[in-house]
């Protein structure tokens, strides 16, 4: 026998890259296909999934002579192929079969259904051929295998076209092992990425949850568990949903990708059968929204598959965070939905105790309030007027012109000063809150903080564009003299209801236009008559 077919007997032959392209004349060495144990160790060497399975179909094709090959990867919970690997296709080639196989019909269908190895000599006369398309290269032989891990079938491995004669039992072997080594590769690379995924989204619940009890306020709260939800789960937005008193929901917080024009205030409307496991307590999952009946607001058109999530605190729903993706974006996922409902039950009890956080934080605030303002009272207001009492009765008694005066002086001074602490007094007895920026906002501040001392709310009438002609000095100004009003107001007896009026296009004496406040009381007066006035006036 000549050198030349000894080696060829040992395998030593010219072989055909994956690409069809001869490369005989090539060194020997570097064309020699490799040995089943190197192609095992190869794959090991590599920790990303997609060139790993890339390297399997390419081990396959050169060990086993096959013109063709390919290794679909199957998708776990729909069935079908997700993925392709290919070996002696062109791009050209595969631009010509277009669309991926199903992996329902045919012989793909076939090694899904009925994970045993199959071996045809023309796969063109079985019958159980079906779903070939029209560009698809022409192949007889075929030689395929599931890729199984213990009784899961996770895709399939096949070649086809053998170089020489019909696949053997031999290539079979190879090609199973090939095989246990893929489906090794894909359900650990499915495990690292739940782990992974798993990870992050507990290291995204504790960091919102250290957010919320950081001292956010209610609407940064919100905006905070919809961003960090929208990002775990790689949703187009991350959507916060509270009930309206008439058991409806309303989107009050969003975080979007793109424009989030129109969310924001969109409420779904009492009965929807959404609602309807919302509020009791079930999540809803959505594999259109643009489509899916169930959802009838005007801003399902722009997304694809969603999660709806209960947001429940001690059997109680204080709302639902929603993360919906693009329209035909790909799905969730089993475990995306177990993550994102746990995330869900932690930003709910995050949002609760932030709350409560909150509520301890505003009734220590309103209990050194009160503290403050007995002090002021029981001791320095007591004080003062034992103080102006005193001056009052040596004035009395004074012979001189000079020393009456200066003593005058200092009694109008004591009682300006009384006034004061007074009107701080009632400041410090109304509840703190977020200070509004504009005039309006701080009279009606003021005057609803009132409510809780009068006993009413006062009425309040704005004239002209206040907001716009009252700057900030006039602004204070007005403010500090409201805060008097009200309190030599709530100081008299027998006062039922106190009336507000804020002028910003009042007459000034001097012809100039300013601002013009007055606060007018049903309280008696000390002429016996009833109704006090109290007009204030300045430039804006």
């Amino acid at each position: 026998m000549s050198e030349e077919a000894d080696g060829e007997r040992h395998g030593d032959r010219p072989s055909r890259g994956a690409g069809g392209t001869s490369r005989g004349d090539e060194d020997a060495t570097t064309s020699r296909p490799p040995s089943p144990l190197e192609a095992v160790l190869g794959i090991g060497t590599d920790l990303e999934l997609r060139a790993t399975l890339q390297h399997i179909v390419d081990t396959a094709a050169e060990l086993v002579g096959a013109r063709y090959g390919a290794l679909g990867v199957l998708d776990p919970e729909r069935g079908g192929l997700t993925e392709l690997f290919t070996a002696g296709m062109s791009e050209a080639d595969r631009q010509r079969i277009g669309r991926l196989p199903d992996g329902h019909t045919g012989l793909l269908g076939l090694l899904i259904e009925d994970p045993r190895p199959l071996r045809l000599d023309d796969l063109t006369a079985d019958p159980r051929s079906a779903g070939v398309p029209p560009g698809h290269p022409r192949m007889r032989s075929f030689l395929g295998v599931p890729l199984q891990l213990e009784t899961t079938v996770l895709g399939n491995l096949y070649l086809t076209e053998k170089r020489t004669g019909s696949f053997s039992e031999q290539d079979e072997s190879l090609l199973r092992v090939l095989a246990s080594q893929a489906a090794l590769a894909i359900g650990n690379a499915r495990l690292y990425g739940t782990a992974r995924q798993r990870e992050r989204w507990i290291e995204g619940a504790a960091a919102v949850t250290t957010a919320l009890l950081t001292g956010e306020n209610a609407t940064d709260a919100l905006i905070t568990v919809a961003e960090s939800a929208r990002v775990l789960a790689d949703a187009y937005a991350g959507v916060v949903l509270q009930p309206t008193e008439d058991g409806g929901m309303e989107i009050v917080a969003t975080s979007t990708l793109g424009d989030p024009a129109g969310i924001v205030g969109t409420i779904i409307e009492p009965g929807s059968p959404v609602l309807v496991q919302l509020f009791g307590g079930e999540p809803v999952f959505i594999e259109d929204s643009s489509t899916d009946p169930r959802m009838t607001t005007h801003v399902r058109t722009r997304f694809g598959p969603s999660m709806m999530l209960p947001l429940q605190a001690g059997g109680k729903l204080i709302g639902t965070l929603a993360l919906p993706r693009r329209r035909g974006g790909r799905p969730y996922r089993a475990v995306d939905r177990l993550l994102a409902t746990q995330f869900a039950s932690q930003a709910a009890l995050a949002l609760v105790l932030a709350d409560a956080q909150h509520d301890r934080e505003q009734l220590a605030v309103f209990e050194d309030r009160d503290r403050i303002a007995r002090d002021l009272h029981d001791l320095v207001v007591q004080r003062l007027f034992a103080t102006e009492m005193m001056l009052e009765s040596t004035r009395r008694r004074a012979t001189s012109t000079d020393l009456d005066e200066l003593l005058g002086r200092a009694v109008d001074e004591l009682d300006s000063t009384i006034q004061e602490v007074r009107t701080t007094i009632f400041a410090l007895q109304q509840p703190p809150a977020e200070g509004p920026t504009s005039v309006r906002g701080m009279v009606l501040r003021e005057t609803g903080g009132a409510a809780a001392v009068l006993g009413f709310r006062p009425s309040v009438r704005f004239t002209g564009p206040v907001d716009t002609l009252v700057g900030e000095p006039a602004g204070r100004s007005l403010l500090a003299e409201l805060r008097g009003a009200l309190a030599a107001a709530h100081r008299r007896e027998g006062v039922t209801a106190i009336a507000v009026e804020v002028d910003a296009m009042a007459p000034l004496a001097d012809g100039r236009t300013g601002v013009r406040l007055i606060v007018a009381d049903d309280g008696p007066r000390e002429d016996g008559g009833r109704g006090t006035t109290m007009t204030w006036e300045a430039p804006r």
